[in-house]
């Protein structure tokens, strides 16, 4: 048996609180640029630039380190594979396909499931066990994103209608609940090198689609927007974003590392009144203290949980 308890190291990649923390801001800010470029770029499009980027920079600038990983790549294509797919690909392109069809609201409450789904991934997976405290911790940081996104008015989700948009996004929540169970079997190579067979795999899957998209007239507007917008998510909720997490889960392991999920629509609140000039309300503020509550409830140290040893 081995295992997912990592010893703490010093430093930011050995932070894995910040790193967590600061995946969530670089992803909170993809919502506020989704916003800004609603209905200027293609979903499929931008889904394959936001890799696409991504591969060809570290591709040159790090092409020594990956050489060096590359036996280890190769030995473990099939979980590479596995992991580019359903982090990259999938979730990227099914992110973008969803806000298409629903609303941020909607996106808010669904995303606030993610950390029960990986707790219930892991445990259908790997058949980990669940601690009570992190089961406080979820609850404690759900309640403070519900009352954020219903603004402090249970009539809020009770007015909530569900549609094909939201059962899109429902399914991209399954889909990085699953990833991220299985980074646990990532090879230990550089994060530069996972993070090129990763863009070039979640790339290539959605190419053919983009292709499609492009044929059937829907394309990108050539603005200064859209150029900043391709720019930001290639390289901070893209690069950085999953560099962050991937180490994080690394670090703690996927069931505590869930709750730093709810972070999310917290930084999405503060970003939009600083920039779009919404205004800060009271149940923000209340929401806030509750998600700090339970990422901290599901971030205490425990024993740690013993997973099935790899061939």
């Amino acid at each position: 048996m081995t295992v997912i308890e990592k010893p703490a190291k010093r430093g930011l990649l050995g932070n894995p609180y910040l790193l967590l923390a600061l995946a969530a801001l670089f992803w909170s800010g993809n919502h506020i640029v989704g916003r800004a470029i609603g209905g200027q770029v293609p979903p499929l499009g931008i889904s394959t630039v936001r890799w696409l980027i991504p591969a060809i920079v570290i591709g040159v600038l790090a092409r020594a380190q990956i050489k060096r990983d590359w036996p280890a790549i190769r030995a473990h294509w099939g979980i590479m594979l596995w992991l580019g797919v359903t982090g990259g690909a999938l979730f990227t392109a099914l992110q973008y396909i969803g806000l298409q069809y629903t609303s941020a609201l909607n996106v808010s409450v669904l995303n606030s499931l993610v950390p029960v789904l990986i707790i219930s991934a892991a445990a259908a997976i790997f058949r980990e066990r669940i601690a009570p405290i992190q089961l406080a911790g979820i609850v404690t940081s759900s309640a403070g994103v519900l009352i954020i996104v219903a603004r402090g008015r249970i009539e809020t989700l009770r007015l909530l209608q569900f549609n094909w948009g939201d059962i899109i996004i429902l399914g991209n929540m399954m889909v990085f609940a699953i990833y991220a169970v299985y980074l646990r079997l990532l090879p230990r190579i550089h994060w530069l090198s996972f993070i090129f067979v990763f863009a070039t795999i979640s790339c290539l899957t959605t190419l053919p689609f983009f292709v499609w998209e492009t044929l059937s007239g829907i394309t990108f507007k050539p603005t200064l927007l859209t150029v900043g917008a391709v720019l930001y998510v290639s390289i901070f909720p893209s690069v950085l974003a999953f560099a962050a997490w991937n180490r994080g889960v690394e670090l703690i392991g996927a069931n505590r590392a869930g709750p730093f999920v709810h972070l999310v629509p917290i930084y999405t609140a503060i970003l939009a009144s600083t920039l779009l000039g919404e205004q800060l309300a009271s149940y923000h503020v209340i929401g806030f203290l509750l998600i700090l509550s339970g990422v901290w409830l599901a971030s205490v140290r425990k024993p740690a949980i013993a997973a099935p040893a790899l061939d």
